[in-house]
């Protein structure tokens, strides 16, 4: 018993667990939705809830990654690379090659009343406009990429480049998404952002206003299937 106790101590004082638990929490918590489509609402709510607490529990570690001023022109960069993203995601859709489609979700499908969702609705803008686009940054492009440089990866400058490292980010982001192709160059997208500006708060910037934006085409157009 002594033993397992030392072994988790050890685990939990580990430097990546701050950066891959959400991630994977997040993965595990998605999964389910591929078998009980009707759970989806539900587990959002739930991950969205679970990985933000964790973010903020482990806020003080992720500090000097993202408390990081940008400048006007790093700001405007930035948001330009979330709307170009946006764009690349929205336009090729029936062009580009996807893995199988999963489930998706259409909360006025519910039978529920309007407020709740509305409710759901909310949630899902604030999990993917905030909680997604920090959680993935600091997952793929503050941990990974560096850690694919040198294992002891907090003292790999942010930026840093290699083309393994930055090919199989980006690689691995769009297998991570069932819409693979955009998904890479999208990863490839951000990843230019982060070694141009080695600053983590501009992708996070561009991220979050790509969600957002294809949150909001999905409002207007109904096209669910993006969710």
């Amino acid at each position: 018993m002594k033993d397992e106790t030392s072994h988790l101590k050890r685990l939990w004082q580990q430097p990546w667990l701050p950066y891959v638990l959400p991630f994977a929490l997040f993965l595990f918590l998605t999964e389910p939705v591929r078998f009980f489509p009707d759970l989806s609402p539900y587990l959002y709510i739930a991950k969205t809830i679970i990985v933000g607490f964790l973010l903020w529990f482990w806020r003080h570690t992720y500090a000097a990654d993202i408390k990081i001023r940008l400048s006007f022109g790093e700001f405007v960069t930035a948001i330009s690379c979330g709307l170009l993203v946006l764009v690349i995601w929205i336009v090729p859709e029936e062009y580009f090659f996807q893995l199988e489609q999963t489930s998706f979700f259409d909360p006025y499908g519910l039978g529920d009343s309007k407020a709740a969702a509305i409710g759901w609705i909310a949630v899902r803008l604030l999990g993917a406009a905030l909680v997604v686009p920090l959680m993935e940054e600091l997952f793929w492009r503050s941990f990974m990429i560096r850690y694919l440089i040198k294992v002891d990866f907090h003292t790999v400058p942010i930026g840093a480049f290699t083309w393994l490292s930055f090919l199989s980010v980006a690689i691995l982001f769009g297998l991570e998404h069932n819409r693979v192709l955009v998904g890479i160059l999208a990863g490839l997208l951000y990843g230019l952002l982060l070694v141009r500006q080695k600053k983590l708060p501009g992708v996070i910037l561009a991220h979050g206003v790509t969600n957002l934006g294809l949150g909001i085409y999905v409002l207007f157009t109904g096209n669910w299937m993006f969710w």
